[in-house]
């Protein structure tokens, strides 16, 4: 009962303190008549105020996030199933499905009746500039009465997550040469095709990989033959993102960070997706450790950047010795992508000593405009880091990297957004 009267609405309230006037009023003055109106005022919120509080709904609540990670920009839709599993109907619902700020703000519904062990089925969309991990809900149900006298808010503890991911810009298929350690898949088709006379195969046996089929001795012998081995090749590379708030400049979409990190998001799932066997580490160390397939390492990269926020650490000691204690850039170690921001002199002599012996390593630096006051062509880094052995990539946004991602894979060169560099 307390609840239901702290549940009074402003015309709740509005009709107590009238009544109460009138009363008080009726007595001071001898006015019956005046005592019955007032009465009548006092009672009606009061008896809505009894009503409401002896309500007995059981509702039950379902939601469902489609898709429940998504890239900036675009949009997910939220259905919301709400169920009366009582046998009494419902009276008036003010539905409200608590949403954050970035994602549109609030949902609400009005449901004017629920009979029982029905249901009604709600959705809304929202959509996201900015990336980021949302809670969404939990559902709010706001009980009121016909005359709108009390109101009583009960709320759902159900609550989903919604992962915004960094944008995502698809790279050409073009692989940069000698970012693979071994042949993998492709090695294999080639010698099945070929069909080697030095292979030494045996007839095929339930559970063997059909992609080791000999097919020059399955025509000898007119059964399937398979080789007894095969030589495997591990396909292995390294994602750095420099993180540190001295090395970026800008704030919002258009800012440095947000522009490596989107670099990074792109150059990470497309590597993956040609079956690279990819980790993830920032200037703080190992993030993400090589992941066990290439799905659920594509995702626990994307929610991990959909998190990164600019670190405060002014030092890549951390971020060079993990790669290093990896064996970054020796031979047989794989590819080495690393995104950074303004680089000193003496950082990129740091980045440079990174590499190790005739691995590939690239270094994707991010520019500035011509009018902001950001360093425009990374200084002297990319010089240093081209001595080291280093491929570089200058862009100014992540929008032009995959027009520099192609030429650098076609001629292992270094480019600067859209033109050769000598």
């Amino acid at each position: 009962m307390r609840r239901a009267l702290a549940g009074l609405t402003t015309r709740g309230r509005s009709f107590v303190a009238a009544g109460a006037t009138a009363i008080v009023c009726a007595v001071a003055l001898g006015e019956r008549d005046l005592l019955r109106a007032g009465v009548l005022v006092l009672a009606l919120p009061l008896l809505c105020t009894i009503a409401v509080a002896r309500t007995r709904y059981r509702l039950a609540c379902a939601r469902r996030l489609e898709p429940a990670r998504l890239p900036v920009g675009h949009e997910s839709r939220v259905d919301l199933r709400l169920e009366n599993v009582s046998r009494l109907p419902s009276g008036l619902l003010m539905v409200e499905d608590r949403v954050p700020y970035a994602l549109g703000g609030r949902a609400r519904f009005v449901l004017e009746r629920i009979e029982p062990h029905a249901f009604r089925e709600l959705g809304y969309r929202i959509r996201s500039d900015v990336r980021g991990r949302f809670r969404v809900g939990p559902l709010t149900v706001r009980l009121a009465d016909p005359f709108g006298m009390v109101e009583l808010v009960r709320s759902f503890s159900l609550s989903d997550t919604l992962t915004v991911t960094p944008s995502i810009v698809p790279l050409p298929p073009s692989r940069l040469s000698g970012a693979w350690t071994g042949g993998g898949d492709s090695v294999a088709r080639a010698v099945s095709a070929a069909g080697e006379d030095d292979v030494a195969p045996r007839e095929y046996r339930h559970g063997d990989d059909l992609r080791r089929v000999h097919w020059r001795s399955t025509a000898r012998y007119g059964e399937l033959m398979v080789r007894r081995e095969e030589q495997h090749f591990q396909s292995s590379g390294t994602l750095f993102l420099d993180t540190r708030r001295s090395a970026h400049w800008g704030d919002g979409p258009s800012g440095s960070f947000e522009q490596a990190v989107s670099a990074t998001a792109s150059i990470g799932v497309h590597l993956v997706r040609t079956g690279m066997s990819l980790r993830y580490v920032t200037d703080g160390g190992e993030a993400l450790p090589a992941g066990p397939s290439e799905g659920a390492f594509e995702g626990l990269l994307l929610d991990a950047l959909a998190v990164a926020r600019r670190s405060k650490g002014g030092s890549l000691s951390a971020g060079l010795a993990a790669l290093r204690g990896h064996g970054a850039g020796r031979e047989g170690d794989g590819l080495v992508v690393g995104v950074f921001g303004a680089l000193s002199d003496e950082e990129a002599r740091a980045v440079s000593a990174a590499r190790r012996g005739t691995g590939t390593c690239v270094a994707v630096l991010l520019r500035g405009g011509p009018d902001d006051g950001t360093p425009q062509d990374g200084g002297t880094a990319a010089g240093l880091l081209r001595a080291g052995g280093w491929r570089v990539v200058t862009v100014r946004s992540a929008a032009e990297l995959a027009g520099a991602w192609a030429r650098a894979g076609k001629a292992g060169g270094d480019f600067v957004s859209g033109a050769a560099h000598d």
